[in-house]
């Protein structure tokens, strides 16, 4: 019986140092302020976060991960701790071989992370920057619209709903060309998939065909590959039916 348990001891331990071994993402960072708790590091698999890697935090704010990924891809780093917020407590970025950082606060877990070492990430949080105006005309748009629905101001009403279409179009537009802009990263059919999935689809496709070959085979790449072939296959059954 002990021969057993040592051998399945050892057996872990082997898996253990082989995951390390096969490891070509590192990824560290501090947490200020944080004293204890558990970090994560998760990856969405069949609409679920699973996890990859994770470190008990007993004082030191400091972390160290490591998992391997076959390409660049979105990961999260999630925060455990007592009373804690499942929504606040995730940080989504854009993880790429090799060595990467991520600094961040305790009080504003989300916020106040600063990621660093993947090109990805940089296009990731420019798109995000740029987004944050559209994001902020679509409130006023909505605040004016209520307001004029209250106040019987029918012009007022149809000038703001034209208004939001005209921003919804823009901010497609600038999505498409940002992708193609930088079809030579991952970022492009990620941004295609998760921001614009519904947008025409000659602009989606437009996007597939200007990315780089080697971006095309990415994770990324063949989830649009395939979101097209669904879509294509889905117009053709409504033609006939129609």
């Amino acid at each position: 019986m002990k021969k057993l348990a040592v051998l399945v001891v050892a057996l872990c331990c082997f898996a253990a140092c082989s995951k390390k071994d096969d490891a070509n993402l590192n990824i560290t960072g501090k947490v200020q302020g944080l004293k204890k708790g558990t970090l994560y590091l998760q990856k969405v698999q069949d609409t679920s976060l699973v996890t990859l890697d994770s470190i008990v935090i007993q004082g030191d704010p400091s972390f160290s991960l490591n998992t391997y990924i076959e390409t660049p891809q979105v990961l999260y780093l999630y925060l455990e701790k007592p009373g804690s917020s499942p929504y606040d407590d995730h940080i989504l970025f854009f993880a790429e071989p090799g060595e990467m950082i991520i600094n961040t606060t305790l009080q504003n877990f989300n916020t106040d992370a600063v990621v660093e070492g993947s090109h990805n990430q940089k296009k990731l949080m420019e798109y995000r920057n740029m987004m944050q105006r559209f994001n902020d005309r679509n409130l006023e748009l909505i605040q004016n619209h209520f307001k004029a629905q209250q106040e019987n101001n029918t012009e007022l009403v149809d000038s703001t709903a034209k208004e939001y279409d005209q921003l919804l179009r823009r901010k497609y537009l600038f999505t498409v060309n940002f992708a193609l802009n930088n079809k030579d990263l991952e970022v492009a059919p990620y941004l295609a998939i998760s921001e614009i999935h519904d947008a025409n689809i000659k602009y989606l496709d437009t996007i597939y065909k200007s990315l780089d070959p080697e971006i095309q085979r990415s994770l990324y790449g063949q989830s649009l590959e395939s979101f097209l072939k669904e879509r294509l296959e889905e117009e053709e059954k409504q033609k006939m039916v129609q």
